[in-house]
């Protein structure tokens, strides 16, 4: 059983592979995928497996690392402009966050580390750049 409560922090339920998510647990900086059991893929807050629709579903730890798929600038709802990026894990899964760093700055490609499992604001993960750009000076 998986319960979608907007955090990423989860505890294991007796008897279930699945975990259930634990708004109430503090000081956990992780970001907590599932990992289907039959056929192994990784999704991030999913009800089903997206490929073979199972159900039996594991939460895992993430390490924490990825990729910059696509970075977006929003100027709606905030006091200044703010960067909403989807970052590929080194797992296998995409999740929706935000890079630390000039909006303008974060491109496809750019290798990020959670920062924070969960925006106070937003409650989405943050992440920071492993490797300043220099785009800028090339």
């Amino acid at each position: 059983m998986y319960h979608h409560s907007g955090s990423v922090v989860a505890r294991q339920t007796a008897g279930s592979a699945a975990g259930v998510l634990d708004p109430a647990a503090p000081g956990t900086e992780a970001v907590l995928f599932q990992r289907c059991t039959w056929c192994g893929t990784a999704m991030y807050h999913r009800l089903l497996c997206p490929v073979c629709q199972g159900s039996d579903l594991r939460t895992e730890r993430s390490e924490g690392v990825g990729t910059v798929r696509h970075s977006t600038v929003v100027h709606r709802n905030t006091p200044a402009a703010r960067n909403v990026s989807l970052v590929e894990m080194a797992e296998g899964f995409v999740v929706r966050g935000r890079v630390m760093g000039p909006p303008i700055g974060i491109h496809s490609g750019d290798r990020v580390r959670l920062s924070t499992a969960q925006d106070p604001v937003r409650g989405e993960p943050v992440f920071q750049l492993i490797d300043e750009p220099y785009r800028a000076w090339t």
